[in-house]
Formats: structure tokens, C-alpha cells, sequence
């Protein structure tokens, strides 16, 4: 290998990067934009649906255009019946497996029974997109009915994407505030660029995959804790610091400093690309309090903790919170079973994806980097 061969470079993870062009999302220090709006005036200004439509669609929908996506998700919120199935036999007679796990075999159940399943034109891959975005929800929820041993509750076709999502897993009519605070967590996670899950849904595509197929693989690359399981890891993390905390032996800074000098990776915090602050944190942080304070007062220590958590991080290493950490407090808040915190990570993403699929079908090119080869020198076998 020749010295020029070995010159310095730190690429891992495809870092600072430009894989390709999308015209879906932009992603920068100071904004997030989904097709030209930008995330604060999503979440202040519009529904899920809305996003929904506009991410897979294209455009900001009309009225009207509204009314048909509204009445198109809500007529595909039933998954098969072999998929529902599949997904209560596994929480039944697996339960420890990881509802990501639960949910990306179900998917592919789905796939199996889809009858555009191969058609990778534009027309079949809108509706597959739908279809899956509405049922999500039900999936999700059947999984979670199974774990608590309670009969499967159907979708109710009365309630949003976010109403709907909460009633499956629940069989409870969800309160206003509760289906507003769900709404705008899933408008702040539908879309985030080439983010791990998204880039290796494109990269499946990439090889005229079916959208089934590169969904399932995208589900696999967001279980991961260093990606869209990090809510969940934010909220052990949390929950370990209220039990070492609760006697007063030990305070929140010296767990914190205590953390530092083992050097753990303390999960919620930090982010590829913004190094000021994530803009989806301080909006979910807002909601969540706000729901704790009016529903749930015995959660208000939880983000009082968080707070304190997010003030030693900035002072000690200059180092923000990003949207998973005010997630997992607010989804604890709302008796959300931690290990669904990622699912329902997907019932939002889900659009993001389908999206970024499309997108890379409609002009493909198959992604295969490079890579440099750092093994050992040439030899022959016969030495």
C-alpha cells in the first residue's frame, strides 16, 4: 500500500458525506424542512395527515385532497388478517422479543398479501404507501394488546392517525391533549433526510427492491439504540438515575459526574448534524410538560429530572438534547410501554420512507460505495 493510499481521512459512518439529492427534506443547523416548510410551522400549523400527504404526495393539500387522503388512510387502518395474527402469536408465544422485531416480520406478512408487492411503478407504490401508514398503527397495537393479554382492539375510524394509534393500544378513547401531544411527536419524527433507517431503505431500493422489502429494512436499521431505539435507551437511562437518586444518598450531578468518569454514552444527547441544539427537542419538551402538568402531575418530577440532566450536559460538555430524549419522558408520561417507544417511531416514519423509496425509484441509480482497504499486505498462499 502506497503512503498516499494511508493519507488521514475519518469517513466512518459516511460522515460529513454527500450521498445523493432529494428533493424531501433539508436538514441543517439551523432548520428542518419537509418540502419547503419548515418544522416548527409543521408542528404549530399542521396534522399528521397533512404531513402525511405532503411528504408522500408532494405538495401542501387542498382541502379536498385532504378529505380523500383522510378517508383513503382510514379505509386501509385494518392490516390482514394473517399479519394481525401473526404479530399476537408472536407476542403470545415469544414475548420477549423486541416489538421492532414483532413489527418488521409483520410487515413482511403484509408484503406477502399486498397484490402490488412487486409493482414498483409510481401509482402502486402511493398505495402501498397508504396502506401501510394506516396500518401501522393497528399492528403496532395488536402486538401490545397481546403482550397485556387482552382481546384485539379493532381501529376506530372515528379517531386520527394519532387518536387511532393510542386507541389500538389501549382500547381507550384518548383525550384531546393526549391525541395533540401524539400528533406533534409524529409530525417531528416523520422525516429527517438520509438518516440511518431512510438511507438503507434507499439503498434497497436502489437494487428495484419491492417497497415492502426496503420498509423491513428500514424498520431493522432504526431498532438499533444508536438511531430510533435512543428513546428508549434515554428513558432507561432516565429511569436508572430516579432509582440510584430516590434515598438521597447520591445526587443527579455526581451520578452524572460519575457518568462522565466511566465515560458511558449517555443516550438523548448529541446529534450527527446539529451540534446547537436539535429543533424537534425544545418543541416535544414543551408538549410533554404541558400534558404532564394537565394529565399527569406524579410525571412532573420525571421532566423536572430531565431538565437537570439537560443542564449538566450543556454545562459539562456543551452537548444538547436531541428529540429522543424529551420523546421518552413524554411518551412515560402518557403510560406508553417503553419497548413501543420505536414502534411508534415507524407509525411516523413510516411516510419519511415510503417517500425516499419512491423518490429513488422514480430516478435510480444502485448505491455501492467504495470502500478503503486497510487489511493486510498481498501474500501468497503457497508461503
Amino acid at each position: 500500500m502506497t503512503q498516499s493510499a494511508k493519507k488521514p481521512s475519518d469517513n466512518r459512518g459516511l460522515a460529513g458525506l454527500t450521498a445523493g439529492e432529494t428533493s424531501i427534506c433539508s436538514v441543517n443547523q439551523t432548520q428542518l424542512i419537509y418540502r419547503g416548510y419548515e418544522i416548527a410551522d409543521l408542528a404549530a400549523n399542521a396534522s399528521f395527515e397533512e404531513v402525511a400527504f405532503l411528504l408522500l404526495v408532494g405538495h401542501k393539500p387542498t382541502a379536498e385532497e385532504l378529505k380523500g387522503f383522510d378517508h383513503d388512510l382510514k379505509a386501509a387502518r385494518t392490516p390482514p388478517a394473517a399479519a394481525t395474527e401473526l404479530i399476537r402469536q408472536i407476542a403470545q408465544s415469544a414475548p420477549e422479543t423486541h416489538p421492532m422485531s414483532a413489527l418488521r416480520t409483520a410487515v413482511s406478512m403484509a408484503g406477502h398479501l399486498d397484490a402490488q408487492c412487486e409493482d414498483n411503478g409510481a401509482k402502486a407504490e402511493l398505495a402501498k404507501s397508504i396502506r401501510l401508514t394506516a396500518m401501522i398503527p393497528a399492528l403496532i397495537g395488536a402486538h401490545q394488546t397481546a403482550l397485556d393479554g387482552n382481546d384485539l382492539v379493532q381501529p376506530n375510524p372515528d379517531l386520527s392517525h394519532a387518536g387511532n394509534l393510542l386507541w389500538c393500544m389501549t382500547g381507550e378513547k384518548p383525550g384531546e391533549l393526549a391525541t395533540k401531544v401524539m400528533d406533534i411527536s409524529l409530525v417531528l419524527y416523520a422525516e429527517h433526510d438520509f438518516n440511518a433507517s431512510t438511507f438503507t431503505s434507499r439503498v434497497v431500493a436502489s437494487t428495484n427492491s419491492d417497497l415492502h422489502s426496503s420498509v423491513c429494512a428500514a424498520i431493522g436499521a432504526l431498532k438499533g439504540n444508536l438511531h430510533g431505539g435512543a428513546n428508549e435507551a434515554a428513558m432507561d437511562m432516565l429511569n436508572e438515575i430516579m432509582a440510584d437518586t430516590q434515598d438521597g444518598s447520591i445526587d443527579v450531578d455526581s451520578w452524572m459526574q460519575r457518568a462522565f468518569e466511566e465515560k458511558r454514552k449517555l443516550m438523548g444527547f448529541g446529534h450527527r448534524v446539529y451540534k446547537n441544539g436539535d429543533h424537534r427537542a425544545g418543541i416535544l419538551r414543551e408538549w410533554g410538560r404541558k400534558f404532564a402538568e394537565a394529565e399527569k402531575p406524579t410525571a412532573m418530577p420525571l421532566f423536572d429530572l430531565g431538565d437537570a440532566v439537560q443542564a449538566i450536559m450543556l454545562r459539562e460538555k456543551s452537548i444538547h438534547p436531541n428529540v429522543d430524549f424529551p420523546c421518552g419522558m413524554t411518551y412515560f408520561s402518557m403510560g406508553i410501554p417503553v419497548p413501543q417507544y420505536t414502534p411508534i417511531f415507524v407509525a411516523s416514519r413510516i411516510t419519511g420512507w415510503c417517500a425516499h423509496i419512491m423518490e429513488q425509484h422514480a430516478n435510480n441509480r444502485i448505491i455501492r460505495p467504495l470502500a478503503e482497504y486497510v487489511g493486510p499486505e498481498l501474500s501468497n498462499w503457497n508461503d
